[in-house]
């Protein structure tokens, strides 16, 4: 590649915790553009989702991973699964959690992952702007770096930018000399397709009740420009295990489809910058979450349902 050359400096860090401790929400505001969903309902992320950030010649390549979690189904497995072979596979962890928050037994495992690889760790405190007693911080610090030799602890909030520059400059202190991976302009690993699905399930996780998005995924069977025009047509399957789920997510006269696909447009026309003419079926397939079959053609790796 052109421009890289032995001053460049260079980390692969994953990014992991508990569920909803913001961990999708660091990564975003650490790019300053949006590439992993983010909703308030635990166990959002499914997958690992690379971001990078190049900042003159230093470049971060995050991994954004799924909350830690006792898994209760074969998606279950697979996010649990995906959690530890990245922490196995990177230069670096950045370990996320919730301020005033006691530190959980998924953090405790996950601190225990560190030690066996002897790997370097930065401890991010997460939702900072959320404590009204600030002394709270000392304390939370205090145990938690009494449990892991972490390069720093770094107070932070992902909703108000505070510590987050803090955050990266510490990140950055990582790095290792070497070639860039990928482009100054890369942003993420995703294909489109899966961006595009990705943002209708953040909507389906804001407007819909817990367990409904959690048992549905979405495809993207159709994504194509038209000729001489800037509007791209985008069709999508969303697969739910039940028919009462069906219902719940047409809702009375589809209006709750329209809705998801309203808001969902409006994220697409925004990210890929582009006029989108968006189509969304509702399909069942029971108990898809426990079908391995499905699973891979939904894609997840079959190699991460083994026994």
């Amino acid at each position: 590649m052109e421009n890289k050359n032995v001053e460049s400096r260079t980390a692969f860090i994953a990014i992991v915790g508990r569920p909803n401790v913001g961990k999708s929400s660091i990564l975003n505001t650490l790019l300053g553009q949006k590439v992993a969903i983010v909703s308030s309902k635990p166990q959002t992320t499914r997958t690992r989702i690379m971001g990078v950030l190049t900042e003159n010649e230093t470049q971060l390549v995050f991994t954004d991973t799924p909350g830690l979690h006792k898994p209760r189904n074969s998606l279950d497995k697979f996010m649990v699964r995906s959690v530890s072979e990245s922490v196995a596979g990177v230069d670096a962890c950045l370990l996320v959690t919730e301020a005033g928050r006691d530190v959980s037994a998924e953090e405790l495992e996950l601190i225990e992952k560190f030690k066996a690889l002897d790997i370097p760790a930065v401890l991010a405190i997460n939702k900072t702007d959320t404590l009204k007693d600030k002394t709270q911080l000392a304390g939370q610090i205090s145990r938690l770096s009494k449990l892991y030799d972490f390069e720093a602890v770094v107070p932070c909030s992902a909703q108000t930018n505070d510590g987050i520059n803090d955050l990266k400059n510490e990140l950055k202190a990582l790095t290792m000399e070497g070639m860039l991976f990928f482009d100054d302009d890369t942003l993420t690993d995703q294909p489109e397709r899966v961006l595009a699905a990705e943002i209708i399930r953040e909507k389906m996780l804001r407007l819909l009740a817990k367990e409904v998005p959690h048992g549905s995924a979405v495809v993207v069977e159709r994504m194509r420009e038209r000729e001489n025009s800037d509007i791209t047509d985008i069709d999508a399957t969303i697969y739910c295990e039940k028919a009462s789920h069906k219902g719940i997510i047409i809702g009375k006269g589809g209006s709750m489809l329209k809705k998801i696909g309203s808001y969902a447009r409006a994220d697409m026309e925004k990210f890929f910058g582009c006029k989108i003419n968006l189509t969304v079926w509702v399909k069942v397939k029971e108990d898809w979450r426990n079908r391995e079959g499905i699973l891979r053609s939904l894609g997840y790796d079959e190699r991460n349902f083994d026994n």
